[in-house]
């Protein structure tokens, strides 16, 4: 993806994306209201039971809006973002490091992210009577992990029909996976279905703004349904829980990331910080990697040394593949919503989580707000109730700012890390860009 394509996607999906969650805030604070309303005037009367009835249709609604959508996106991004590595078959060794660095940092951030919600598990004791459906439906058996992996294995890998018939996200993602690869290998003999797959993507992206219209609506309906029937004490859950992941997210942006660029260019943190100041203010600010693209590959070209072929390739295709805040964020969102349900996710479960997060990064646009259907993706793929989506959007316009930072400062660290290690002759200490 050029700055330039990158610029018009965020044109055409993303520049709504300020008023919509303007409007997503409105309509947040609005049902919070008329829960709490609806709570004090007493819910088990017949205008309150209707008001419910009518928020349960809407938020039903919504949310199967976007589960419409959500298989023909996640595969076409897939896809698209897997057979982008075939065309730059004359970088080989600059895409192989590249591809390794985006799975080590993201392994590592999901990693960091579950190993917070573990320790400090946010949500805890604060079971929803909203989401016991989804405890009655989930299929908690203990197997050894032998057979877990086994099974594990056997459900990924199934006919392409059936897992998008049945809308069998794990399925989904392993051959949209496949499929991207056989695309990258095939190098340039399939453009007509490359073209399809990138037509499909820009269809349900159209489709998906369309539904977000909606979100204000949705959103504010579902939050009326949980407020006015559930314990006050979820907002002191959710304040916990913001604070787990912005600790974490911190965490991983301050020291993970910067450890493992000193460790391989020599470069310290503070000179790294001066040089991408722009860029990461510009991703904090807006929220999008997309935006913050042009601004990314100014600083690691000028004030950090990167070559600009390097830069060229590594930057527009970490804002597609490489999203180690989001990941952070779903996997620690996925664990607070399983206390929230009351539903005990074991280590299978969470390995799926670490799969279903990296994976739902890749190809997903860099906007706002479309980060949710990831988050939808990972709740589906471990048998979470996607109506907690009512709990996560009024805070993800918070929680955005910091992962995006991050999101970007991992691209421009990967560029680094790939400049020196794919291009440098080994011993060369010219290119320790603190010398």
């Amino acid at each position: 993806m050029s700055p330039a394509s990158a610029s018009r996607r965020e044109a055409r999906y993303g520049r709504p994306a300020g008023g919509l969650n303007t409007l997503i805030l409105i309509g947040a604070l609005a049902g919070a209201g008329a829960g709490l309303a609806l709570a004090a005037y007493g819910v088990t009367t017949p205008l309150a039971e209707a008001v419910l009835y009518a928020a349960k249709l809407v938020g039903t609604l919504f949310l199967d809006l976007l589960r419409m959508v959500l298989v023909p996106l996640v595969f076409a991004s897939i896809v698209c973002g897997v057979a982008s590595l075939g065309a730059h078959q004359r970088m080989q060794r600059v895409w192989r490091w590249t591809l390794g660095f985006f799975v080590a940092s993201m392994l590592l951030s999901v990693a960091i992210g579950l190993t917070a919600a573990n320790v400090f598990r946010p949500g805890e004791g604060m079971q929803l009577a909203m989401f016991a459906e989804a405890t009655q439906n989930h299929q908690a058996q203990q197997l050894p992990f032998a057979d877990y992996f086994a099974r594990f294995l056997h459900g990924i890998f199934q006919n392409p029909f059936a897992a998008l018939a049945q809308g069998d996200i794990l399925a989904v993602v392993t051959v949209a996976l496949v499929f991207g690869i056989a695309l990258a290998g095939g190098g340039g003999r399939y453009p007509h279905l490359r073209r399809s797959m990138e037509e499909l993507q820009q269809l349900a992206l159209l489709v998906v703004g369309w539904i977000m219209w909606l979100a204000p609506l949705g959103v504010g309906a579902l939050l009326l349904r949980l407020v006015a029937t559930q314990d006050s004490g979820v907002l002191v859950s959710l304040a916990h829980f913001i604070a787990v992941v912005v600790g974490a997210t911190l965490f991983h942006g301050v020291l993970v990331l910067p450890l493992l660029l000193y460790a391989v260019t020599g470069m310290t943190p503070w000179r790294f910080w001066h040089g991408a100041r722009d860029a990461l203010v510009m991703a904090f600010a807006t929220s999008s990697s997309a935006a913050t693209m042009p601004v990314a590959l100014r600083c690691v070209s000028e004030n950090l040394g990167v070559r600009r072929e390097v830069g060229n390739f590594v930057i527009p295709l970490g804002a597609t593949l490489n999203s180690d805040g989001t990941a952070l964020y779903e996997g620690a969102a996925a664990l607070f919503i399983a206390r929230l349900a009351g539903i005990d996710l074991d280590l299978g479960a969470q390995l799926v989580i670490v799969f279903v997060a990296m994976l739902g990064a890749v190809g997903a646009p860099g906007i706002p707000s479309v980060g949710m259907l990831s988050m939808v993706l990972v709740l589906q793929s471990v048998g979470l109730p996607t109506e907690a989506i009512a709990l996560l959007l009024p805070i993800d316009r918070i929680l955005d700012t910091v992962r995006t930072a991050v999101n970007v400062e991992g691209d421009m660290i990967g560029s680094m890390v790939v400049d020196r290690l794919a291009l440098a002759p080994v011993g060369d200490e010219s290119r320790r860009t603190d010398a």
